[in-house]
């Protein structure tokens, strides 16, 4: 009897450091970050599911596209333009970008980039392990970490495991990801299978690093491991068994859209998906076109993230369910039909055709503006889309019949 009463005494005082621990905001990854995510269905015809995250910052509807947002703005956007029309229920910062500019000290003083940039929905930062792949000939990579030089003045700058989730705790995004090293493609595989033990070797300095860091703000952080190993099935495995048996709050899978076939993306991403835990979210980075979007979606992926849709509308391509525009071609000169009739956001029908091919032909900047909201509306349409029919149980009809659309040029 007196072994029960002590054993309760002691539940009573771990119960009590646990709750003093939570107000000091001092918490341990994995057992106090507040993420949840829940299947809302599936698609019995392929591996597509519907579901819902949960975080401090609110609810993401799954399968989800985060809009990018570099340099704490996704470009030529205003935050009312991006809640009212394009309404993401997260969008992405860069951790490179946002390290460099504003740096992390005038993050800090603004309260975390929520505040900084004025938007209250959530946010995810990648590591900055792509930008310092796309840094080839200015940086070196050592198991210490990442030494390059800054795109912006040539400075030295020292990439770790360890400040990098310092880095991401200042920034304060939703969801931070591990530091990797992102290969490129092709790549011999030897040297895929040395970087992707590395990535796990930094992957647990990460770990380490974020039991002893406490949050900075008054919100948790959930934290994302990265699927490594090129295009290699077996290392793909390896790679997928490890992170999962990490037991993080979702996963994500690197390394792809570098190059390679779209063949070459599905055959891993099928891979991955398979090994990756059900009850987690899966995060696909980098991707990419509409139908990669929509067939990796077939595949078990919830959460996309690429610069695609503002990148290619600054050129004036936009995208619509029944195919490509470039609307900087003659033939759109005197069509003044709506820009996309279909279209969600404002811009679709306020505008047409010919007026937009005029915006771009004197260079003017609301071209590009218009051209933005466009298509990122059309981006956020389309995961809503296959969400809403993957709940009413057709999304494998819908899907085929929308990749058929999509693969046009008008």
């Amino acid at each position: 009897m007196s072994f029960i009463n002590d054993l309760s005494e002691l539940l009573t005082i771990l119960n009590l450091i646990m709750s003093i621990c939570l107000r000091v905001n001092y918490i341990c990854p994995f057992t106090t970050v507040f993420m949840e995510f829940k299947k809302i269905a599936k698609d019995l015809q392929s591996k597509a599911r519907a579901g819902e995250i949960t975080t401090d910052h609110g609810k993401i509807e799954t399968p989800i596209f985060m809009p990018v947002g570099t340099v704490a703005s996704v470009k030529g956007v205003h935050q009312r333009e991006l809640k009212n029309d394009i309404n993401p229920d997260i969008i992405l910062g860069n951790t490179y970008h946002l390290y460099l500019r504003p740096q992390t000290s005038i993050l800090e003083k603004a309260g975390g980039l929520h505040k900084f940039m004025n938007w209250d929905r959530n946010i995810l930062t990648d590591s900055g392990g792509y930008q310092v792949y796309s840094l080839s000939a200015n940086r070196k990579i050592k198991e210490e970490g990442v030494k390059f030089k800054s795109h912006i003045d040539g400075s030295m700058h020292l990439f770790t495991p360890e400040n990098v989730m310092e880095i991401q705790r200042s920034i304060g995004a939703d969801i931070i990801m591990a530091f990797d090293e992102c290969t490129p493609y092709p790549c011999d595989y030897n040297y895929a299978k040395r970087s992707m033990n590395m990535t796990h070797r930094w992957l647990e300095r990460c770990l380490e690093h974020l039991k002893k860091t406490p949050f900075k703000y008054d919100y948790s952080q959930a934290f994302f491991p990265i699927v490594q190993g090129s295009t290699y099935k077996d290392l793909r495995q390896q790679s997928a068994e490890y992170i999962a048996n990490v037991g993080a709050e979702g996963n994500a899978i690197g390394g792809l859209s570098v190059g390679e076939p779209a063949e070459e993306m599905y055959a891993m991403t099928d891979v991955v998906c398979e090994i990756l835990p059900e009850d987690k979210p899966r995060y696909l980075m980098g991707v990419g076109t509409p139908i990669n979007i929509l067939e990796n979606i077939a595949l078990g992926v919830d959460m996309f993230d690429c610069v695609m849709p503002t990148r290619n509308a600054r050129n004036g391509m936009l995208f619509t369910a029944h195919g490509t525009i470039n609307i900087k071609n003659k033939k759109w000169a005197d069509d003044f039909s709506p820009i996309d009739d279909m279209g969600i956001t404002f811009v679709d029908t306020d505008y047409s055709k010919a007026y937009l091919k005029h915006l771009f032909s004197v260079n003017e900047l609301l071209g590009k503006q218009i051209a933005t909201i466009h298509n990122l509306g059309f981006y956020l349409w389309l995961v809503r889309e296959a969400r809403r029919h993957i709940i009413a149980g057709d999304f494998r009809y819908w899907k085929d019949k929308m990749v058929k659309q999509m693969d046009k040029r008008l």
